[in-house]
């Protein structure tokens, strides 16, 4: 069955509940959206299923910085109160504020 709302909005900062990443939500697709190869490369024993929403983040780790495209089951809200250091944040987002970050933009 497919879940027609999304848990989290754009600008809010996440991070995955498996894996040591956290980020911005920049985009949301009401369910998988990415290439078949892309989604068999995930072990099966991992792999989300499709009829979800799924995120992209603007991601960093402690090595890092990169765009990520993540199931909503695998993310939970991030209750740091710390900014993302993503340098492509100020292309999109305003600056951090109450844990978020609003967009530069309206949406249609």
């Amino acid at each position: 069955m497919l879940k027609t709302h999304a848990k989290y909005r754009l600008g809010q900062v996440v991070r995955h509940k498996k894996h040591p990443f956290r980020g911005v939500i920049f985009d949301v697709d009401a369910e998988f959206s990415n290439t078949e190869e892309w989604y068999q490369a995930i072990p099966e024993d991992s792999r989300p299923i499709k009829d979800q929403p799924f995120y992209h983040l603007l991601a960093e780790n402690d090595q890092s910085f990169y765009v990520a495209y993540v199931s909503e089951q695998n993310l939970v809200a991030d209750q740091s109160g710390e900014p993302v250091e993503h340098p492509d944040i100020p292309d999109m987002f305003g600056p951090f504020e109450n844990g978020s970050y609003p967009l530069h933009f309206h949406l249609n």
